[in-house]
C-alpha cells in the first residue's frame, strides 16, 4: 500500500512538474518582493487564499470534466449568482431552515446544468452557444429575483458555510477536500470517468463501442451545474448576502485553472490533480496582484496572458504528439 502510494505521488509530481515549479516560483517571488513579503506568507493570508480559491475549484471540478469532453461551460458564473440569491432569499424572505436553503441553491445549479446537458446531448448545437444562452438566462433570473439589490442574510448560522471555521480551518476548504476526492474518484475509478475520456478523445469511436455519449454529456453538465450551485451558496454565505453580480467572470477563472492545470482544450486528456495546481496558481496570482495594489483592470490583462500562455503550451504539446 505504501509502495503504491509512493508510486502515485512520484507519478503525480512527474506529470505536473512544470506547473508545480511555476507555483513555487510565484510563491517565492511574492515572499521576497518588497510590497508583498510581509503579508503573503502570513497564516491569515494563506487561509484567505485557500478560502478564496475554494469557490473557483468547485467550478473547476465540473469544468475539468466538461473540457475533457471537448466542450465548455460559460454558464457557471451566472449559476453562482442565481443559486446564491435564491438560497439567501429562502432564509431571509421565507424563513426556511438553512440546510433546506443550501439544498435548494444546489438544486437550482443542478437544474441549469441539466438543461445545458439535455440540449447539448440531444442536438448538435455547440456547447459554447448553449451555455452562453443559459449564462444570460441565469443572470437575468438573478436580477429579476432580487430586483438588482443584494438579498442580505443576518442569521449567524448562515455565515458558517462560507465564513466559518472547523478546528481553525476555513469551512469551504474542508468542503473542498471532500469535493476534490469525489471528483477524483469519479474521474479515475468509475465507468463514467472512463467514458468521459473516451467521448472526449473520439466521440464517434466511443459511440460505436457502445458508450451512450448523450448520457455522458448530460451527467457531466449536470455535475458542472451542481458544482456551480454549491459555489454560489458558499459565496453567498461568505458575503452574508446573495448578490446578482456575484460570479461575474468566475467562468474565466475556472477555465484558467483547468487549462493552466494541463487539461487540453481539444478534449480527451486532463487530470483533476493538475486542475488543483492550476487553481492554486490562479488564486495565488489574484492574491499577489491584490497585495501589490495592481489596478483591477490590469489584473484582467495578466490573467488573460496566463490563459493564452497555457493554451499555447497545450498547442505545442499536441503538435509534438502529432
Amino acid at each position: 500500500m505504501t509502495t503504491r502510494l509512493q508510486k502515485n505521488i512520484k507519478q503525480y509530481l512527474k506529470d505536473n512538474i512544470g506547473i508545480i515549479g511555476a507555483l513555487l516560483i510565484l510563491c517565492i517571488f511574492l515572499s521576497i518582493f518588497p510590497k508583498t513579503s510581509g503579508a503573503f506568507l502570513t497564516h491569515k493570508n494563506m487561509f484567505n487564499v485557500l478560502r478564496q480559491i475554494s469557490s473557483n475549484l468547485f467550478l473547476a471540478c465540473g469544468m475539468t470534466m466538461v473540457i475533457i469532453l471537448g466542450g465548455i461551460d460559460l454558464s457557471v458564473g451566472s449559476i453562482i449568482a442565481l443559486s446564491g440569491c435564491v438560497a439567501a432569499g429562502c432564509v431571509a424572505r421565507y424563513n426556511l431552515p438553512i440546510f433546506a436553503a443550501i439544498i435548494i441553491g444546489i438544486l437550482i445549479g443542478m437544474a441549469v446544468g441539466m438543461m445545458n446537458g439535455v440540449v447539448i446531448s440531444k442536438t448538435t448545437i455547440p456547447p459554447f452557444i448553449v451555455t452562453l444562452a443559459t449564462m444570460n438566462v441565469a443572470k437575468g433570473l438573478a436580477y429579476v429575483y432580487t430586483g438588482g439589490s443584494p438579498v442580505r442574510v443576518v442569521t449567524k448560522a448562515w455565515q458558517f458555510l462560507g465564513a466559518g471555521y472547523i478546528g481553525g480551518v476555513p469551512t469551504p476548504v474542508i468542503l473542498l477536500v471532500f469535493v476534490l476526492i469525489i471528483t477524483a474518484v469519479i474521474m479515475n475509478k468509475t465507468k463514467l470517468g472512463r467514458h468521459i475520456y473516451a467521448v472526449g478523445g473520439n466521440a464517434q469511436a466511443a459511440k460505436f463501442s457502445g458508450i451512450s455519449t448523450a448520457r455522458v454529456k448530460l451527467l457531466v453538465h449536470t455535475y458542472s451545474g451542481i458544482m456551480a450551485g454549491l459555489a454560489g451558496v458558499v459565496l453567498a454565505s461568505r458575503m452574508y448576502s446573495g448578490q446578482p453580480t456575484a460570479g461575474d467572470g468566475a467562468e474565466m477563472d475556472a477555465i484558467a485553472a483547468v487549462v493552466v492545470g494541463g487539461t487540453s482544450m481539444a478534449g480527451g486528456s486532463g487530470k483533476i490533480g493538475g486542475t488543483i495546481i492550476g487553481g492554486l496558481i490562479i488564486g495565488v496570482l489574484n492574491n499577489g496582484l491584490n497585495l501589490m495594489n495592481v489596478n483591477s483592470f490590469w489584473q484582467y490583462v495578466v490573467k488573460g496572458i496566463v490563459i493564452l500562455l497555457a493554451v499555447f503550451i497545450d498547442y505545442l504539446r499536441n503538435k509534438k504528439k502529432d
